[in-house]
C-alpha cells in the first residue's frame, strides 16, 4: 500500500517519488499545505473508491500513517462487502 501512496502523494505535490518516505509530512514535504491536503485525500478516495471520515484526514499526519488508514479502511470495506453478501 505504501508505494500506492507515495505514488498519489508525489502526483498531488509535485515531488519526486524518492523523496516520499513513510515519514514524509507537511513539514517536510514543499507543497502541502491545507489545499493540496484535500486534494490528496480526493486523490485518494477515487484511487481507492472509500469517503475518509474527518477522523481519519485529521489522522493523516505522515504518509505511513495514511498508508495505514488507507489499509485498515480497504480491510474494513471488504469485511462489510463480505457479511453483505451472506
Amino acid at each position: 500500500m505504501l508505494p500506492q501512496v507515495r505514488a498519489i502523494a508525489s502526483d498531488v505535490f509535485g515531488v519526486p517519488t524518492d523523496q516520499i518516505t513513510p515519514g514524509s509530512s507537511p513539514e517536510s514535504v514543499e507543497g502541502w499545505d491545507s489545499i493540496q491536503h484535500l486534494n490528496f485525500v480526493l486523490a485518494l478516495e477515487e484511487r481507492f473508491g472509500f469517503q475518509l471520515s474527518p477522523e481519519e484526514m485529521d489522522a493523516m499526519r505522515t504518509i505511513g500513517q495514511i498508508a495505514q488508514i488507507v489499509e485498515r479502511r480497504l480491510a474494513v470495506d471488504q469485511e462489510s462487502a463480505a457479511a453483505a453478501e451472506k
